[in-house]
């Protein structure tokens, strides 16, 4: 049976006669009846006992039903996925970031998508850059938001938005009497970070401009520890502001650093799998939401 016999067949048992399964499918009656006699004789057997002008199934072709039923169902269910695949419900989105961009933005981003496509699911991870990668690559994610560049010749990599660095200290803390000068504020003993940071770069450049020796008094891998470790009052740290701003510690306070560097946000995909209209719309909204929060 292919499909048009399918349907004609469960049109006929249906409404109970070939002229009413015309109307049904807007097709002439004569048709109707001519693909139902091909279809008995392709079986073998019949699905019709004809009395004064009606059609008296017989238990073949309510087995037969109980069965395209089935098939019905398979059928509507296919398209109620691909009804969804345009707008996105019922849909899930596999998101990996930066430990940085994980704190807000990020969730900001998955909050008004969830808001917008009410029945889809997000899978989220915060990874380390080299994981992020991978995951990528091997096709196991579906878009990342990355606080640093990724190389990789299948990725998408594409900038977004800027990241800015700050002082951060806790309150009552000397460098808050007094006009910021980040010279006082790199002979503090510092939180650090691991040397393949652009923080570090940039704290190491800046030290050797102005000919100090570094003091340590804590290493992190995040500018989020790195906040956590300032508002102790365990060091003078220099974070991205994503970080400084999803702290919100009442010990912490922010210091603007004059011409502070800035340093690129992206998007990331896979080349071989673009992002789906839920991942699309999911990029466009972390845009919005990294131009509200800056």
């Amino acid at each position: 049976m292919n499909l048009r016999q399918i349907e004609v067949f469960r049109a006929v048992m249906t409404t109970g006669s070939t002229t009413n399964a015309a109307k049904l499918l807007h097709v002439s009656q004569p048709g109707v009846s001519r693909l139902i006699r091909h279809l008995e004789i392709q079986l073998g057997v019949p699905l019709f006992e004809r009395r004064n002008a009606r059609l008296i199934a017989t238990p073949e072709a309510h087995t037969l039903q109980a069965e395209v039923d089935k098939v019905y169902r398979g059928v509507q269910h296919v398209q109620n996925v691909a009804t969804h695949l345009r707008f996105g419900d019922h849909a899930t989105l596999r998101v990996l970031s930066s430990a940085n961009t994980a704190l807000q933005l990020v969730p900001g981003a998955t909050a008004r998508l969830l808001q917008r496509f009410s029945h889809s699911k997000v899978f989220f991870e915060s990874l380390p850059t080299r994981e992020i990668v991978q995951t990528l690559v091997a096709e196991e994610a579906d878009v990342a938001i990355s606080s640093a560049p990724l190389d990789h010749p299948v990725l998408d990599v594409r900038e977004i938005g800027r990241w800015t660095l700050q002082c951060v200290v806790p309150k009552g803390h000397a460098l808050l009497a007094k006009k910021f000068d980040l010279a006082t504020a790199l002979r503090q003993r510092l939180v650090i970070y691991s040397p393949e940071a652009p923080q570090s770069r940039i704290i190491d450049a800046w030290l050797e401009k102005f000919g100090i020796a570094r003091q340590v008094a804590v290493e992190v891998r995040s500018g989020y520890a790195a906040c956590a470790m300032a508002a102790s009052g365990a060091g003078v740290a220099f974070v991205d502001d994503l970080s400084a701003r999803a702290h919100r510690s009442e010990n912490l306070a922010l210091i603007k650093i004059p011409d502070a560097p800035q340093f690129a946000i992206y998007s990331v995909t896979n080349v071989n799998r673009p992002p789906s209209q839920l991942g699309q719309t999911f990029l466009e909204l972390v845009a919005s939401e990294l131009e509200s929060i800056s």
